[in-house]
């Protein structure tokens, strides 16, 4: 299976590589095990986009979307979660397709195991609720967001800010999911650019955080 490598990334644009992720298989290999997902929903952040992490200027916090595309930026939301982005544009450019759901497809039970744990915490909002691998719901609730998928891929934003998803442990492969219908539609979870149709995802995905 293809694993996208620095060309691929650097001949499309940002929205266009949004929808090109639809499909594709974002895998994690780690000392607990392999963790893997079809990524079925995505939006896409542009220059001039007052909804972009890099819509005033380049810091500490976004620097990793100033490299070159293909480099993933893991960013903390509501001082808890992280959420993950491939970097689209061209170096020095800040722009990223931000991947917000993924159809769990293998090391279901570790991504169970580490959402659980994330519950026991306190991490996670909900700490009375945990998820059943062995259920379509709790399979379900695995990666349907952007802050879950981080927790049960088992991504950190100190240790995998800024790495290239070209080679390494943390890689984007694919696409592994042919002939369905995108869904072209509105962000949400933002204040600014609310109108702007740079969201899609798999149409009839159940995994999808929301229709």
């Amino acid at each position: 299976m293809t694993v996208f490598n620095q060309n691929f990334y650097e001949k499309h644009d940002t929205l266009t590589l949004a929808q090109l992720l639809l499909g594709c298989e974002l895998v994690h290999q780690s000392s607990e095990g392999t963790t893997a997902g079809i990524i079925v929903e995505t939006e896409g952040y542009l220059t001039g986009d007052p909804a972009c992490h890099a819509y005033r200027r380049k810091t500490t916090r976004n620097a990793a979307m100033f490299g070159p595309a293909g480099t993933l930026y893991v960013y903390q939301i509501y001082n808890h979660y992280n959420c993950i982005n491939v970097v689209t544009g061209p170096e020095g450019i800040g722009e990223a397709v931000l991947i917000r759901a993924l159809e769990p497809t293998e090391g279901i039970d570790i991504m169970a195991l580490r959402r659980n744990d994330a519950f026991k915490t306190g991490f996670e909002r909900y700490r009375n609720n945990t998820i059943d691998p062995g259920t379509a719901a709790g399979q379900r609730n695995l990666c349907n967001g952007p802050g879950k998928l981080t927790i049960a891929m088992g991504i950190r934003r100190d240790r995998d800010n800024g790495i290239s998803l070209t080679s390494g442990n943390l890689l984007i492969r694919g696409p592994v999911l042919h002939d369905f219908d995108m869904v072209t539609t509105t962000r949400i979870g933002i204040t600014q650019g609310v109108d702007l149709p740079y969201r899609y995802y798999v149409k009839d995905n159940r995994y999808v955080s929301k229709k």
